[in-house]
This record gives C-alpha cells, sequence and structure tokens, in this order.
C-alpha cells in the first residue's frame, strides 16, 4: 500500500509558518508604543562619537544615550520618572536603570568594579550601577558599586549640559523630550535593545530600528 507524504508536509509547512508568524506579531514596536493613556517614542544612541557630540563627552564607553518623547494621550496629567525606564539587552540579558546626571558627572560620581572569575581577575572601570550580563567565554562576573566623591570645588560643565538634556522628571500634560542615560557593558546594536516602561498610567515596551 502507497501513501504519500505530501500532504503531511504542506500541513506542517503551513503550521511552521503559523507559528512564526505568531511569533512576529509578539516582537515588540519600533521605536514608538502607546496606550490610552501615553505614547512613548525612543531613538537609541550608541556610537561614542554621537554620544560626544550630543553631550560633550562619551564618558568613556558603556553609554548608551536614549531620547525619550513622552506624550499624554487624554487629559490625565502623566507624571515622569526615569526610574519608570529600564534598559535591557535581549542579546546577554544586560539590564540597566537610567542615572542621574550626578552620577555620571559632578562631585559624586558611580564607580563598577567587574570581575571574571574564570580568567585572570581584570578590572574595569565604569559609569554605573549594572545588572547582569557577562563576557562572550568567561565565567561569572561579578560586579560591585561604589561613590566616590571627586573635588567639589571644581565645577564640571558637563554637569549641566546632563541635567538641562534629561528628561525632565515632573507631571505632564503637553509633549517633552530628553535624554535617558544607560550603561551596557561591551559593544551593543540598537537591534539588540529593548526599552521597558511601567508607571502608573501602564506598562510599555519597544525595541529600536536596526
Amino acid at each position: 500500500m502507497h501513501y504519500s507524504v505530501r500532504p503531511i508536509l504542506l500541513f506542517s509547512l503551513i503550521s511552521l509558518l503559523g507559528i512564526t508568524a505568531r511569533a512576529e506579531d509578539k516582537k515588540l514596536p519600533i521605536e514608538t508604543t502607546s496606550n490610552e493613556l501615553v505614547e512613548i517614542s525612543a531613538k537609541a544612541i550608541v556610537d561614542p562619537a554621537e554620544i560626544k557630540e550630543a553631550l560633550g563627552s562619551d564618558f568613556g564607553g558603556d553609554l548608551v544615550l536614549v531620547r525619550v518623547t513622552v506624550r499624554p494621550l487624554s487629559e490625565k496629567p502623566v507624571l515622569i520618572d526615569v526610574d519608570d525606564f529600564l534598559l535591557v539587552s535581549s542579546k546577554d540579558g544586560q539590564r540597566s536603570e537610567p542615572y542621574r546626571p550626578g552620577q555620571l558627572a559632578g562631585d559624586d560620581v558611580l564607580v563598577v568594579t567587574r570581575r571574571e572569575t574564570k580568567q585572570k581577575t581584570g578590572f574595569g572601570v565604569g559609569l554605573g550601577g549594572i545588572m547582569g550580563g557577562g563576557g562572550s567565554g568567561a565565567g561569572p562576573t561579578e560586579t560591585s558599586t561604589k561613590s566616590e566623591k571627586t573635588n567639589p570645588d571644581k565645577t564640571d560643565p558637563t554637569l549641566t549640559v546632563l541635567k538641562d538634556k534629561m528628561l525632565p522628571e515632573k507631571e505632564i500634560t503637553e509633549t517633552v523630550s530628553g535624554f535617558l542615560y544607560f550603561q551596557v557593558v561591551g559593544k551593543i546594536k540598537p537591534k539588540f535593545l529593548e526599552l521597558h516602561y511601567k508607571s502608573q498610567v501602564g506598562k510599555l515596551a519597544l525595541r529600536f530600528r536596526p
């Protein structure tokens, strides 16, 4: 007795395409997302030269600059708190909360020490606290954060720039824009980054254009 396998193969192909389509549908929106109360738009800047052009410094690398626009969509005011944002790397699982300007410049700077346990001990100085993530081919990475004081009598002009350009923290009824400052260790492309927003007006997330 002879049986044809073509219908089975065709059914399997259709099922596979359906699964792929559903997976595509679940991808986060690119650079803009919204609910009935608020719209969030964002663009990630990872090139040190572009960051230096925008802020006057690239801060030694490992900084991702995200320009965020928040637009209320109802008469209800939206309270902006930068701690409501989280940057996630889908490449290696790093999760970073925004820095305050004083953590990047001025007299109160956060310093990160990273140590990989399966290689010769090495130390790298970063910009601030980072959660998760490790180097490729390396063992577990231990990260410690401490605050160090620089010369309090020396004024850092970069601090003023960071404050002026940061996304304002306030209650808004109209569209506002500004930068958020994140640390992501190692080279990263925008297509691997996701911006998550969680506040009283809901939970939203987006990814960035490749």
